[in-house]
């Protein structure tokens, strides 16, 4: 199928009213047409309303496209001419009346061409923040790495396609690594700062064999973004990002290694509890010259079957009308006898999306992740 360009894919992307899929965008402007010209027919001619046909390719320039207001335009003058000359003489508004439909047809068709430029440029926008969102957050098929998976992001402004926070696995040589986490401060800064972490995040983990290098790579990639940005002069060049790192290595099927980075430790849950990951000692990314020593690798059970919740804190943060904090842990725990189901990765990002807007009502105070994984039954991974 050809693509649609131009005036076409304007008039196609501009019509909001659909009933059945199919568009009617044309039926209120036909209606407001077709009531002034019977209204008009059945008053008295002290009071003719004729004139106000020039609301009709207003109206058509607010939901159809340039080709339908221009028609709707046409329409009411050939309206006009029609239903004045019917009167008598006397009571034609006739002329002046006729250019003020007129005048108002033209600039209701300039007006739906601004519309549409700026329909298709904010269109265009969109697909740009969708792109950049798939390259941060890319989508990742069932079963990768040998875990099944299952992600939540949802932006605090709803216009938004991606901010501060970032989640991703990554398959390599000595196992599989996930990491998930979430740039201080909000913005492009914080998408630029979470892109570079990623990147550095796909090459270490598939290269390195240790998770300890892997770590170091991300502090090193931290600071070196935060130089670049002082390099060009901007102002916010200390940013730093919090963050747990996971490895589940090959070698030790019930067990796995974390590095948590001054972030939320991330719940264990099964069919019939919850408990927490140790919190470690960690400073965020970005600020690791200020600690004593690297992040310790912590090595901790996790027996098949148990799913690994990974969470940024807009779940952790969210407030209801009181100012409480969402209380995940005990949410959770008072869940699962009700239905061990919820431990499913798919499942469980569902409970806690749909605890956490219902906790704050809706009304989120940051970008807000959920991020769910276990090892797949089976095994098998990609690369």
């Amino acid at each position: 199928m050809r693509p649609r360009t131009g005036v076409q894919e304007a008039f196609q992307r501009s019509t909001p009213l659909r009933v059945h899929g199919r568009s009617v965008a044309w039926l209120p402007p036909l209606l407001l047409l077709l009531g002034i010209a019977l209204l008009d027919v059945n008053t008295s001619g002290r009071f003719r309303i004729i004139s106000w046909l020039v609301l009709v390719p207003v109206i058509a320039a607010a939901i159809c496209g340039v080709l339908g207001t221009v028609a709707f335009a046409a329409l009411s003058l050939l309206v006009y001419g029609t239903v004045d000359t019917s009167w008598p003489h006397p009571y034609q508004n006739g002329l002046p009346d006729f250019v003020l439909v007129m005048v108002g047809s033209g600039l209701a068709a300039l007006a739906c061409s601004v519309r549409l430029r700026a329909e298709r440029r904010m269109l265009h926008m969109r697909d740009i923040a969708e792109t950049t969102r798939r390259t941060v957050l890319r989508p990742m098929p069932p079963g990768w790495g040998g875990l099944d998976h299952a992600a939540v992001y949802l932006a605090a402004d709803s216009e938004a396609r991606v901010g501060g926070d970032f989640y991703d696995i990554q398959p390599g040589r000595h196992g599989t690594r996930v990491l998930l986490g979430d740039v201080q401060g909000k913005g492009l800064a914080a998408v630029e700062a979470a892109a570079a972490l990623l990147s550095t995040f796909r090459e270490a983990a598939y290269h390195e064999p240790d998770l300890a290098t892997v770590a170091a790579r991300l502090e090193v990639r931290m600071l070196r973004h935060n130089r670049y940005r002082v390099a060009l002069g901007r102002s916010d060049s200390d940013r730093f990002a919090t963050g747990v790192l996971v490895a589940f290595p090959e070698d030790a099927p019930v067990t796995v290694e974390v590095v948590n980075f001054g972030h939320e430790p991330p719940l264990v849950v099964t069919a019939d509890e919850v408990r927490s990951l140790p919190a470690g000692d960690g400073l965020p990314l970005g600020m690791g010259e200020l600690a004593p020593a690297p992040p310790p690798v912590l090595r901790v059970p996790l027996a098949p079957g148990e799913t690994l919740l990974l969470v940024t804190d807009g779940v952790t943060e969210a407030r209801d009308t009181a100012g409480d904090f969402f209380p995940l842990r005990d949410t959770l725990t008072k869940a699962l006898p009700r239905d061990p189901r919820i431990a499913d990765p798919q499942r469980l990002v569902r409970f806690v999306r749909d605890g956490t807007l219902v906790h704050c009502g809706g009304r989120l105070g940051d970008d807000t992740t959920i991020f769910a994984v276990r090892r797949r039954a089976g095994g098998g991974r990609g690369t």
